[in-house]
């Protein structure tokens, strides 16, 4: 392939912001799965299907959008979002009352549990919204590209989905590191008997560590329903990917979790321009799995007194 130099720039821009899009995708899943594993040491395998019921709950306030009219269609999304987070915290909620808390210290119960959960619900998708996949309606405001140059067209979606993944960033740290419950949380990871003793409700504080995970799961499926559609199974596609960028960047270290989500976003689109989106998952896994030879505490390991 013979590419001049303005070509070149041009690919790996658009390639670039591909990734970019992938990255969004992948940070959005992974904060909430480094809450749950990261903090509190609990497996989610089911993690991708309420990333799924976000997506699935976006699309059915789209087609309440269009059919209240135009003026709707153009502002549901705000709307999508709230509810696509409400619902799948409340199910996060519900279901670490009746099994996480049961299995807490025991991580391959949880694995298999959440497994098994994950099962559950993808039947429950292909019963309730049938096996073929979803489509959201798009508002205009979210449609067409941004023209950079002659040879550059960024698409208006990508640039939603960073906004989105930008400021869900920014409140998760600032709620972790500058609440009092980000506090009680801190604590309760780095030391649960003593946090007890300090009077930190830590039943309490595990509850709504793993329903935000959850929700923000959720969030990440309604941002998803921008770039994809939506079937019983999408989740699934994700969650060893979302799995490795946790592990990669390093439990309970979000900054970790935001560097690790981009190397592997970015080398994924980048390779697969050249190679099969395959090999270019067998390249960025390879490399991963090396590194990690190398410094298995992944890239920015917590120090915390246990």
């Amino acid at each position: 392939m013979d590419f001049t130099a303005q070509e070149m720039t041009a690919i790996f821009v658009m390639q670039g912001f591909s990734g970019l899009s992938l990255f969004c995708v992948f940070l959005l899943m992974a904060l909430g799965l480094a809450i749950i594993f990261g903090q509190m040491g609990v497996i989610n395998m089911a993690h991708g299907e309420f990333l799924t019921l976000g997506a699935y709950i976006t699309y059915y306030v789209s087609v309440a959008a269009v059919e209240l009219g135009a003026v709707a269609l153009d502002w549901y999304f705000p709307v999508a979002i709230t509810a696509a987070f409400a619902g799948t915290f409340a199910l996060g909620y519900l279901v670490e009352r009746s099994m996480i808390r049961y299995l807490y210290q025991r991580p391959l119960d949880t694995l298999l549990a959440t497994w098994g959960l994950g099962l559950i619900m993808q039947q429950i998708f292909r019963s309730a919204f049938g096996s073929r996949e979803k489509t959201v309606t798009m508002p205009d405001w979210l449609l067409g590209s941004y023209s950079a140059s002659d040879m550059i067209d960024i698409p208006l979606n990508g640039l939603f989905l960073v906004a989105i993944t930008v400021a869900l960033t920014i409140a998760l740290i600032m709620l972790l590191y500058r609440s009092r419950w980000g506090v009680k949380v801190r604590a309760t990871t780095q030391n649960r008997v003593m946090a007890n003793a300090a009077g930190i409700n830590t039943d309490r504080v595990d509850r709504l560590t793993f329903a935000l995970g959850c929700g923000i799961a959720g969030v990440a499926g309604a941002a998803f329903t921008t770039i994809a559609s939506t079937g019983p199974t999408t989740g699934s596609l994700y969650i060893v990917d979302t799995f490795l960028v946790v592990v990669f960047g390093g439990a309970a270290s979000l900054f970790g979790t935001v560097v690790s989500a981009f190397g592997i976003a970015q080398s994924q689109s980048i390779l697969s321009f050249f190679w099969s989106g395959s090999m270019a998952k067998v390249i960025t896994l390879l490399t991963v799995v090396l590194i990690l030879m190398m410094r298995p505490q992944g890239l920015f390991a917590s120090k915390v007194r246990r």
